[in-house]
């Protein structure tokens, strides 16, 4: 399937209407960005990102391993949370972003990658296999999704995000939906 702007416009619009989250999503992706980077954010809204993460999926994410992965979260420190994603929203580039992220319990570069779909959604992307799954699919990345995801790997993935999404002419937040919905056969 090719990602013609008219096909990433029908799926974003698609997953609109389909997917249960969405609200809450849309409502994420206006009050977080500006909520991490001026340090107005509790706990709970960080605990909501890795909760996202995982429960998008609805049910098709291994039970035991989010469970694992929330509970893991949950044992940071609620001052190490705070630093962590205000200096993640703050921070110049993606390699320090992650790291800041990378720093906390339970987050691994995915988990990573949502915060930051949060944190600016105008700049990047959360990986999974979905999203990776409908690129690969679609030529626009070689290989398909890698476990565990690198660095190196996402950067290839964002790229590959931004190129699609300048040449259809929507933002990310719109690919992203697109991907998901065109992914719906991937996994984690």
């Amino acid at each position: 399937m090719s990602l013609s702007r008219p096909i990433v416009v029908e799926k974003a619009e698609e997953y609109a209407e389909e997917e249960p989250l969405y609200p809450v999503e849309e409502e994420a992706v206006e009050t977080y960005p500006a909520a991490f980077a001026g340090g107005e954010f509790g706990r709970r809204d960080a605990e909501w990102v890795v909760q996202w993460h995982y429960r998008r999926f609805l049910g098709a994410y291994p039970d035991d391993r989010r469970r694992e992965g929330e509970e893991r979260f949950g044992e940071n420190e609620r001052g190490a949370v705070r630093e962590a994603v205000l200096g993640a929203a703050n921070a110049e580039g993606l390699e320090e972003r992650v790291d800041r992220l990378l720093e906390l319990k339970g987050v691994d570069l995915r988990v990573a990658s949502a915060f930051l779909q949060f944190i600016d959604p105008g700049r990047y992307v959360a990986v999974d296999g979905r999203t990776w799954g409908a690129l690969h699919e679609a030529g626009e990345l070689d290989d398909p999704h890698p476990d565990p995801v690198t660095l190196e790997e996402y950067r290839t993935f964002l790229a590959a995000c931004r190129r699609v999404a300048e040449e259809a002419d929507v933002d990310l937040w719109t690919l992203y939906r697109a991907l998901w919905r065109i992914g719906r056969g991937g996994s984690e």
